[in-house]
C-alpha cells in the first residue's frame, strides 16, 4: 500500500517540478492544462475518503467548461496502479450526486457559491483552478505559481474533514492552506 503511494507521489513530484517535460514541449497554457489534468488524475491517490481510497476506478466528474478537456481526455484512457481514469463531463450540479470528486470549470465562477452548496451534501471532493476556490468553500484548488513555474496545491482541511475527506501526508506537505 505505501510502496503505491510513495511511487504515486514520486510521480506527482516529477510532475509539479518538471512540468512534464517532454521531447519538444508544448506550448505553455497546453503544458499547464496536461500539468492540472495530470494532478487531477493523480488526486484520488492521496484521498482518504471511502469511495476513493479503494475504488478501482474513481468516479471523476467535470462541471462547466475549463480548458482541461483536451488534456483529460489524452489521459482518460490511462491506467496507473490498477485504477482506470475516466472523466463524466456534467452541465449542472445536480448530476453530481454520484460523482466521488467534481471538478469544477472556470465557466461555473459566477455561481460558484450555489454549486458548492450543492455538492456539500455528500463527502465529495472538490476540485478546480478558478482563483480563491479553496477559500470560497472549495476542497481543492489547483493554482498556477504567479512566476508561471508549476502548480501549487491548495487544501482547505477544514472544508475536507467537514465532508468526512482527508488527505495522505505526504500530499498535505506539499499542499498549502488557503489564503497564503
Amino acid at each position: 500500500m505505501w510502496r503505491r503511494y510513495t511511487r504515486a507521489l514520486a510521480g506527482l513530484l516529477a510532475g509539479l517540478c518538471c512540468g512534464l517535460a517532454a521531447a519538444q514541449p508544448p506550448p505553455h497554457a497546453a503544458s499547464e492544462q496536461a500539468l492540472k489534468a495530470v494532478l487531477l488524475f493523480k488526486l484520488p491517490l492521496f484521498v482518504y475518503e471511502p469511495p476513493l481510497e479503494d475504488a478501482p476506478s474513481p468516479s471523476i466528474c467535470h462541471l462547466g467548461r475549463s480548458g482541461l478537456e483536451d488534456a483529460l481526455a489524452q489521459l482518460q484512457r490511462s491506467v496507473t496502479d490498477e485504477r482506470t481514469f475516466s472523466v463524466r463531463y456534467l452541465d449542472d450540479a445536480a448530476q453530481a450526486a454520484d460523482c466521488d470528486m467534481v471538478f469544477i470549470g472556470n465557466s461555473e465562477r459566477h455561481r460558484l457559491g450555489a454549486i458548492l452548496s450543492q455538492l456539500h451534501r455528500r463527502p465529495q471532493v472538490t476540485v478546480s483552478d478558478i482563483k480563491g476556490f479553496a477559500q470560497s468553500g472549495g476542497i481543492v484548488e489547483l493554482l498556477v505559481r504567479s512566476e508561471g513555474t508549476g502548480i501549487d496545491i491548495v487544501i482547505n482541511q477544514r472544508v475536507a474533514r467537514e465532508r468526512g475527506v482527508s488527505f495522505s501526508a505526504q500530499l498535505l506537505r506539499l499542499a498549502r492552506p488557503p489564503g497564503d
